[in-house]
């Protein structure tokens, strides 16, 4: 009895905390963190105002859980798909292989039109008006990333230059974010002579052009 008791209210504790964060989201995105109060929160996801501070502490804490679940999803999914690749032909996979999973994984991340246009508001009201942690993304997304990649790509490359790492993965995640914004750009435009964007086409454009030149920069370092 007394277990079937805690199941149930775990049950219970996971949807207030659910529905705590979804109203919160739709919220923050619409009115930012400070036309966000707590009351409409709590009221929108049907709860009490005490709610809030028992699962997250507060306002602020709730903000920043909003946030994490959108970057512990990107994260994650970079890192699994560079954790796949890397278990494939005995832990040495071919360099296009590996920045095609992690380029696929980037965009699919982000290409959800609702789950962007979400991401999209928060960090231009986050951008204007900062109320998160200044090591947040450091810490929570963009490091153990760049960590997998990089023993990844040193072991993919052998003498490779590790100190490059950053600036490859950097070059790769900045042609993936300027297509996916121009794709919105064009498609708000009505010009029919605009080009129609293929995901495949762009990543596989993007991981050849990024192979190009990593093979270059090892003969020239070789040479």
């Amino acid at each position: 009895m007394v277990s079937r008791n805690k199941k149930s209210n775990d049950s219970t504790d996971k949807g207030v905390r659910e529905r705590l964060l979804d109203s919160a989201e739709g919220l923050f995105c619409e009115y930012g963190f400070d036309g966000a109060s707590i009351r409409d929160i709590a009221a929108s996801a049907d709860c009490n105002i005490a709610s809030v501070n028992y699962y997250f502490g507060g306002k602020e804490k709730l903000y920043q859980e909003v946030w994490r679940r959108h970057l512990m999803i990107m994260r994650d999914a970079r890192i699994a798909s560079i954790n796949k690749v890397m278990s494939q032909n005995g832990g040495k996979p071919e360099l296009e292989d590996l920045l095609r999973s992690f380029a696929e994984s980037f965009v699919g991340s982000l290409v959800d039109e609702d789950k962007a246009r979400c991401l999209n508001k928060l960090m231009a009201r986050e951008w204007i008006d900062h109320h998160l942690p200044v090591n947040m993304f450091l810490n929570d997304i963009i490091t153990p990333t760049l960590d997998a990649m990089h023993s990844a790509l040193v072991k993919t490359c052998p003498g490779f230059d590790e100190s490059k790492v950053l600036f490859i993965v950097l070059s790769i995640v900045g042609q993936l974010l300027h297509v996916l914004h121009v794709k919105v750009i064009f498609q708000q435009c009505e010009e029919s002579s605009l080009p129609k964007f293929d995901l495949n086409q762009v990543i596989d454009h993007i991981v050849k052009f990024s192979i190009a030149g990593i093979r270059d920069y090892i003969e020239v370092k070789n040479e």
